[in-house]
């Protein structure tokens, strides 16, 4: 049965468009998933501006979990990581107390290229929002892949059709990378009470309805759910266990309002480590912080 469906809603961010999805109004996390966006699909020119990077900023409370279709992104961090993620690779970054990166299109400025993927957020169990902070990347090689005719699927991370992946997470989650051919099916177990799908590309039916790229289709819990692909398309399947609720400021997430609001402070006051190898810039606090947001 279909909850509700959300559209992205298409942001600029200097320079390179994102549709975003989560977080939504009526709906702000799904499992554990609190944040949600498509990045691209864009096509960049050799030479591209460096205002199109995503200079060094902060996080708390979260991970990061970036996984690309096409393109390349340069990630480097606080705790000493420099990994290019290439597609069908997952970047996974813990922040927990507290973590610095940086996100550079430097392939794309030398050569020019296409840029399509997604960059989601998971947020942390309370009992482990203040864990070290950690960086982990996997390459597609390491992530479980299945095919059943016309429809092949990778699970990027959590427990899903009877596999694991290897990807260390810190609750009850799913995460798969659907590719199907005009005509070709697959299903959503009823493993999880919170799931949802994204088309990233093309046309699929759900329960005799048509979606398309870009429309998140959220998923009541109960029963397994049957979807077809109408044209070409590119699914991501997600969900897990609920975690409570979240309060999500700028680029930090908690169980607790008063830790945002040191994290703010520690990030104005310079109190948080800088990328080893990217520390000559960064994003400044924004002034005046929006309101406070608990998240569900």
């Amino acid at each position: 049965m279909i909850e509700l469906v959300i559209t992205q809603r298409r942001k600029d961010l200097g320079g390179f468009e994102v549709g975003r999805v989560l977080p939504y109004a009526p709906r702000r996390m799904v499992g554990p998933f609190i944040f949600f966006d498509h990045m691209g699909p864009a096509e960049f020119a050799p030479g591209i501006p460096r205002s199109v990077d995503v200079r060094p900023h902060p996080h708390i409370g979260l991970s990061t979990v970036t996984y690309l279709f096409d393109g390349e992104i340069m990630h480097r961090d606080s705790v000493g990581s420099e990994q290019p993620i290439r597609p069908g690779e997952l970047n996974w970054m813990t922040a927990g107390r507290g973590i610095t990166h940086s996100e550079r299109f430097e392939k794309a400025r030398r050569e020019g290229g296409p840029m399509n993927g997604i960059q989601a957020w998971v947020a942390l169990p309370e009992r482990d929002e203040e864990t070290d902070p950690s960086f982990s990347h996997y390459g597609a090689e390491e992530l479980p892949a299945f095919q059943d005719g016309g429809a092949w699927g990778r699970l990027i991370a959590g427990k899903s059709m009877g596999l694991a992946s290897p990807v260390r997470t810190y609750s009850p989650m799913f995460y798969v990378h659907w590719v199907l051919q005009p005509g070709a099916a697959a299903s959503v177990a009823a493993d999880y009470p919170e799931r949802a799908l994204y088309v990233a590309q093309g046309v699929i039916e759900v329960e005799g309805q048509s979606f398309q790229e870009g429309q998140m289709i959220v998923l009541a819990a109960g029963d397994a759910v049957t979807f077809r692909a109408e044209t070409p398309a590119v699914v991501m399947a997600l969900g897990g266990e609920p975690l409570g609720k979240r309060f999500i400021e700028w680029n930090f997430v908690s169980s607790s309002q008063e830790r945002i609001e040191q994290a703010k402070e520690d990030w104005r006051a310079g109190r948080m480590k800088l990328p080893n190898l990217d520390n000559d810039e960064w994003i400044p606090l924004p002034e005046p912080s929006p309101p406070p947001n608990p998240m569900s």
